[in-house]
């Protein structure tokens, strides 16, 4: 694994919006455009590295579903914040059915740094964004720069292909809808439904657009209904399980939840069970049930324990997106361990390996149950934020 600098094309900007990427650019606080695309770099990984590194996803991804089993067989949604027996309830049935219940993707972010085993960060299984420019721009940016030369990146194929396996599993004489929250002022979320609803549409399956705003409830039918007051029979939601099913429709969503075979319910995708994998919970469960895990790091519900004097932790909140919350703590020998007051996981202080200063985390993609592709992210400090950049990779 190497970072090397390379010139970027002349009209990247441009080639890269064309290929679905919206914002190329970020706005940072001191109100200056900085790329979020950045092709002044690229990382460069040997083909040994990236067959190693699918076996690792591959293994996380088998042992996620075993630590899920075991939070349905044991009941320990409390552990995860899931308090709420309606939701804990719909959970554990979406889990028991989950043949029936299409799931597509999930991104792993690992800390790697090509001289020993990949760890795990975190497991965005519910709403993981950076996906179109995992799948499409940085794939074009290796035909223009490497012709020939390989990537770790069957993402669209892979996407195309779970659509029309799982088409069976969603219900007939109705479109699948995709929707984003109108709320997301950037566009990433707009970008990456509208990407996931084109590869839909690849595998032969009638989509529509809706977003989550829009969705009303029909109290006569007890449906819920589109802006035209069709029923929605099926839907792809970018938006949180955690909101979906707390918002003021919660209770809507619990009542006519579709955990597979009903009539006159909503088909969610992704189902429910995902709540179980895009927990922070997950992690100490992880090191629970595989202590000393090569690719694992300790973890902990009740507070850092010994972390806190020996290595240093990173508090985690539960639930969150672009590293919200989270906070780094160097070991402090002389300083007693304190716990947040709001449910966090505490993880080992692994700080993400600097390359030319800067900070990277590998964003491993899995398809239903399969490596499919990576993602790169460089961020200035320990924490990938909003601020981070993606670059690409090519497999030299």
């Amino acid at each position: 694994m190497e970072r090397r600098t390379i010139d970027p094309r002349p009209d990247w900007q441009q080639i890269v919006e064309e290929q679905g990427l919206i914002y190329p650019l970020t706005r940072h606080p001191d109100n200056s455009l900085r790329p979020y695309w950045d092709e002044s770099a690229y990382y460069a990984f040997t083909l040994d590295e990236v067959e190693a590194l699918e076996l690792v996803v591959e293994e996380l991804h088998r042992m996620c579903l075993a630590a899920a089993e075991h939070i349905v067989t044991e009941g320990r949604f409390a552990d995860l914040g899931i308090t709420d027996p309606r939701v804990a309830q719909a959970v554990a049935e979406a889990w028991r059915r989950r043949t029936e219940l299409p799931s597509v993707y999930g991104r792993f972010d690992l800390r790697y740094d090509g001289t020993g085993p990949a760890k795990l960060l975190e497991y965005n299984a519910d709403t993981p964004t950076s996906l179109v420019e995992a799948a499409s721009p940085q794939w074009f940016w290796m035909e223009d720069r490497f012709p020939g030369a390989d990537q770790w990146n069957s993402l669209h194929e892979r996407l195309v292909a779970a659509w029309k396996k799982q088409a069976v599993l969603l219900p007939p004489g109705s479109p699948l809808c995709f929707a984003h929250s109108s709320a997301d002022e950037l566009g990433e979320d707009l970008m990456t439904v509208a990407y996931l609803k084109e590869t839909a549409e690849q595998a032969g399956l009638d989509t529509d657009w809706i977003s989550m705003e829009e969705i009303g409830w029909d109290p006569l039918s007890e449906r819920f209904v589109d802006n035209q007051l069709r029923f929605i029979r099926s839907c792809f939601k970018l938006y949180p399980w955690e909101w979906l099913a707390s918002d003021r429709f919660g209770d809507h969503v619990l009542d006519t939840l579709d955990n597979g075979g009903g009539t006159g319910s909503t088909l969610w995708i992704e189902p429910a069970w995902k709540m179980l994998l895009s927990n922070k919970a997950l992690l100490a469960i992880l090191w629970e049930l595989y202590p000393g895990h090569p690719n694992l790091l300790p973890s902990y519900l009740d507070g850092p324990r010994d972390l806190a004097t020996t290595t240093g932790y990173v508090a985690k909140p539960l639930l969150g997106r672009e590293g919200a919350g989270v906070t780094v703590h160097e070991p402090a020998p002389v300083t007693p361990a304190t716990s947040r007051d709001e449910l966090c996981c505490y993880q080992q202080l692994a700080p993400l390996p600097a390359f030319e200063g800067n900070h990277v985390v590998l964003g491993a993609w899995v398809v239903e149950d399969e490596s499919a592709g990576l993602g790169i992210r460089e961020s200035s400090g320990l924490i990938t934020d909003e601020y981070a950049r993606f670059l690409p990779h090519v497999i030299l």
